[in-house]
């Protein structure tokens, strides 16, 4: 393929990807195939010989596409967003046009540079304290990581090597195998199953907490349960915190575990990968509270902020504390600026060794966008949320299970779970729109993200419509099965019974 046809083949498949998104609520959002469809679509050796452009683009329609779950659908309501938009869209374009892998700071100044400042503008519009800035004075700063898991296992890595050095300084009798045996971490049980795997990956236990009935973390909780470690002989290292747990978008009380953790000398992170977008709003001012004492926390981009996947932000208030966890240096990867102060190598703040250009993206969506427009984007989400709420509290069918917040709802019919399942279940054979569900306390409930592109309050009257038919439907059944006799011993009696009305009647009337 030379430049003209790649011109070619470019400009059709920005038409295809225009018209799909513009075009996107024609799509159910679920698909319908079953496990191994393509498998039987596809040859199972590659082409011998090339094949024109146009072919490949409109196999992508006759075999890819239907095999498509829609996350930009508004109609997509599972999860949380995945968003995506049309300036990211061409930023991932450019960046695979240059196709660099920046792992040093000579592999392309560019591409640490710019992650520098679009780290930076993302700090201060999210009203984060200054010393997680590059340009402030102290050993702080951010970095793009791929998702939260990565950011999450940074700070657990960190953190276990901190403590082991630590560690081995205050007891030198110990030998470093027993010093790694003694170490635990700790999270919430309402927290990302990522914090989980974390800990399965560092080979170092993470405790999850029974959270408060309110879904919080709090202190007196890690308090107890770190004070009860170290009695049995055991060595705390990091709490994990969430603002914005998956299941009800809960935020742990930061402050008072920040009280435990300073006083304890424990590392404290916060993932932050959905509720981040609220710290850009005045309103969300106390979902900020207790940010200034953390040593590290996370957001992801790719969900609030309008840049696709895969994009997630992390800020360390000393990342000299990862890089010397990380630091493994070869001759072939040094170069003369090394260990300039503006001028990070990022390789020594993530696991792998080579970095995609993913501030390009975010530098493009964050100028055509502006500041306000991602505000707006975020508060959208807020009303939109507060629209289905509305609906959910008029309809005495339904109960809510916990607060509304920022894009999400929780909610469920009233009665026992079965009736959560079951309305859940005819959702998804409709394939209309796509919740999934959690459970919390021994209740299931229905998860209602506001996800999707451009979701419009039509949208959500949509999914109101979808949600409360198909429990009207649901329990007109239900009742019509409760009058009806269910087996044969039921047909008898009632049959029984039906005679004896009849041979009491006929006696009467004799």
């Amino acid at each position: 393929m030379d430049a003209k046809e790649f011109r070619e083949f470019g400009k059709a498949a920005v038409d295809f990807v225009a018209d799909y998104l513009e075009n996107i609520r024609d799509h159910e959002v679920l698909p319908s195939v079953e496990p191994g469809y393509l498998l039987d679509l596809l040859p199972k050796d590659m082409p011998e010989e090339p094949e024109h452009w146009t072919e490949v683009l409109s196999d992508i329609n006759r075999v890819i596409k239907p095999g498509i779950t829609h996350w930009q659908s508004p109609n997509m309501h599972g999860y949380y967003p995945t968003s995506t938009s049309y300036p990211s869209i061409v930023g991932e374009m450019l960046a695979s046009g240059f196709g660099i892998i920046g792992f040093s700071w000579i592999c392309s100044p560019a591409c640490t540079e710019l992650e520098v400042v679009v780290m930076d503008w993302l700090a201060k519009f999210l009203k984060l304290p200054e010393h997680f800035q590059h340009a402030s004075d102290g050993p702080g700063g951010g970095v793009i990581q791929g998702s939260a898991s990565e950011a999450v296992l940074v700070a657990v890595l960190a953190a276990r090597e901190q403590a082991v050095i630590s560690c081995k300084e205050t007891h030198p009798e110990l030998s470093e195998s027993e010093v790694r045996g003694k170490l635990i971490a700790y999270s919430s049980d309402q927290s990302n199953s990522c914090i989980e795997k974390a800990g399965v990956l560092a080979a170092m236990p993470i405790k999850l907490l029974p959270a408060d009935d309110d879904l919080i973390l709090r202190g007196n909780t890690l308090r107890k349960a770190i004070e009860d470690d170290v009695a049995a002989g055991l060595i705390p290292v990091i709490c994990i915190a969430t603002l914005g747990t998956t299941g009800t978008c809960a935020y742990d009380d930061i402050d008072s575990l920040a009280d435990v953790c300073q006083a304890l000398n424990v590392w404290l992170h916060v993932d932050a990968a959905y509720a981040g977008g609220g710290f850009a709003l005045e309103e969300c001012t106390e979902l900020r509270r207790g940010l200034d004492r953390v040593d590290s926390l996370n957001f992801n981009l790719h969900k609030f902020m309008l840049v696709n996947f895969d994009c997630s932000a992390m800020w360390l208030k000393d990342a000299n504390k990862v890089v010397d966890s990380f630091n493994v240096d070869r001759i072939y990867l040094k170069h003369k600026h090394e260990g300039q102060s503006q001028i990070p190598d990022f390789r020594h703040w993530q696991i792998p060794l080579g970095r995609r250009f993913r501030a390009l993206k975010v530098w493009i969506t964050f100028r055509t966008l502006g500041a306000e427009g991602l505000r707006s984007h975020v508060r959208k989400h807020i009303a939109l949320a507060q629209q289905f709420e509305a609906f959910v509290r008029n309809d005495s069918r339904f109960e809510m299970v916990a607060p509304q917040a920022l894009g999400l709802v929780c909610f469920r019919p009233r009665g026992d779970n079965e009736h959560t399942a079951q309305l859940l279940q005819r959702l998804m054979e409709r394939k209309k729109i796509y919740m999934v569900k959690a459970e919390h306390a021994g209740r299931q409930f229905l998860r209602f993200a506001v996800c999707g592109m451009d979701a419009k309050p039509s949208d959500i009257e949509f999914a109101w419509t979808e949600i409360e038919t198909q429990l009207t439907a649901l329990l007109a059944e239900k009742s019509l099965a409760a009058r009806k006799p269910s087996n044969v011993s039921e047909l008898t009696q009632h049959f029984q019974m039906h005679l004896a009305s009849d041979s009491g009647t006929h006696e009467k009337s004799q």
